[in-house]
């Protein structure tokens, strides 16, 4: 089968950065389903882990998460779906990715693909759906008010992939007010699109520009990207005792700031519940269904802003220096092969 890697970390603007290549089907064994990829996006974890993470042995290492595709075949374990199936889903981090024509994942992080929207629309979702849901309804619990605090979440970095799902999953499951930074006038507009209430720029002082919004101190911040430079900005912003979530990896972060607030913290990662095998692995799926609902009546909508073309080498090098940029709006998909 066709499938695209990479054989050396380093940049992408080299020649062999992420090359196409043949490798061996794989079986489905166990709980895992042989999925037949239509469609897939590209996240900044694919250029990090380019970047930072060395192919072992001689195949190259196989990128990618987000995935649409048909089930080809089950494990003799798997029950949750059948052959014929579409289905989308962000797989997991230890596992080879979704850049190939066939894919392997477990059933229990898989959910049934909206029926309204295009296998490209629908890839541009997984990834960032999880990642958004579990931070604001299993991290920092946003349906459960901060005592005092306006009942408003602040999204640094809006018009991001995470940020732009973020955004439409408060309006559709809360009566919170929306607060986004964007600081382009096309990425302004998008996050408003999207229905974000309020939109501030993150290059100038944050803090200010939340206050002179006149609602009052927001119980719940989160950061989606460069965190280390709005620490301080969040701790005079935030409410006390409010709620703070971050996905990014700053060097260092210096939470000393939250104390005299009494600021919780918490790292969102979706690929913790497959890596770890934890208990509730199975909610991933539950997720991803109950959105693909959102999605079908007309809630949520794709955050797909380009579709790059197949499924290669040299459309993936696109995307991953495109997101690497840090100008991206939206997501980014391919399609086909």
């Amino acid at each position: 089968m066709k499938a695209i890697g990479y054989r050396a970390t380093g940049p992408i603007d080299r020649d062999d950065a992420l090359i196409d290549f043949e490798m061996a089907k794989p079986s489905p064994r166990g709980r895992d389903l042989l999925v037949r990829v239509q469609a897939i996006s590209v996240n900044p974890v694919d250029y990090k882990i380019r970047i930072r993470r060395a192919p072992e042995g001689d195949q190259p290492a196989v990128l990618g998460w987000d995935a649409v595709g048909e089930v080809a075949g089950t494990g003799d374990e798997a029950t949750l779906f059948e052959p014929g199936d579409m289905v989308w889903y962000a797989g997991a981090i230890d596992r080879p990715g979704t850049n190939a024509e066939f894919h392997l994942v477990d059933e229990r992080i898989v959910g049934r693909k909206p029926e309204s929207a295009s296998a490209a629309e629908a890839a541009a979702l997984p990834l960032t759906t999880l990642t958004a849901y579990e931070m604001l309804l299993d991290r920092l619990r946003v349906t459960d008010p901060v005592p005092g605090a306006a009942p408003a979440v602040l999204i640094i970095g809006g018009a991001g992939g995470v940020g732009s799902i973020a955004i439409q999953l408060l309006r559709a499951l809360t009566d919170l007010e929306v607060i986004a930074t964007a600081s382009r006038p096309e990425t302004q507009a998008w996050v408003k699109e999207l229905g974000a209430h309020h939109v501030v720029d993150h290059t100038k002082p944050l803090a200010a520009q939340v206050a002179a919004i006149g609602i009052g101190a927001p119980g719940f911040v989160f950061s989606t990207t460069h965190t280390g430079s709005y620490v301080g900005e969040i701790a005079e912003l935030i409410a006390p005792q409010g709620r703070f979530g971050l996905i990014d990896d700053p060097e260092a972060l210096d939470v000393m700031p939250f104390k005299t607030k009494c600021i919780s913290t918490h790292w969102e990662l979706m690929f913790t519940r497959s890596l770890f095998q934890t208990a509730d692995m199975a909610r991933q799926g539950e997720i991803l269904n109950e959105v693909a609902g959102l999605v079908d009546a007309g809630r949520v909508r794709s955050t797909a802003t380009e579709t790059l073309g197949v499924i290669n080498a040299a459309n993936l090098k696109r995307a991953h220096a495109i997101l690497e940029s840090g100008k991206a709006r939206g997501k980014l998909v391919l399609e086909g092969f």
